[in-house]
């Protein structure tokens, strides 16, 4: 069965959106930018700009503790590490 023109200008297209505030589901138009809800858009919109951009996150590390008298050596077996007996 063929539809006319008329009932296809009728049809719009949505995808399913989570809302980035509040987490809730909700549809909106195929395209659109939006990432919050119209419940939460209000809010959001009252929420103080940030003052510079969130940049990559980078975890601190500290540099190698150093204790005299310790060496990296190898064992007399050619292992890096001494295992005590027994199954792990």
């Amino acid at each position: 069965m063929k539809r006319d023109k008329k009932d296809n200008s009728e049809e719009s297209r949505v995808e399913l959106k989570y809302c980035e505030h509040c987490g809730g589901l909700w549809l909106r138009e195929c395209g659109a930018g939006t990432v919050y809800c119209p419940k939460c858009e209000p809010k959001v919109a009252d929420l103080p700009i940030p003052k510079k951009k969130p940049q990559r996150v980078v975890l601190p590390v500290r540099g190698r503790t150093v204790v005299e008298g310790y060496g990296f050596g190898q064992t007399e077996n050619g292992m890096d590490f001494e295992a005590a007996g027994g199954a792990a």
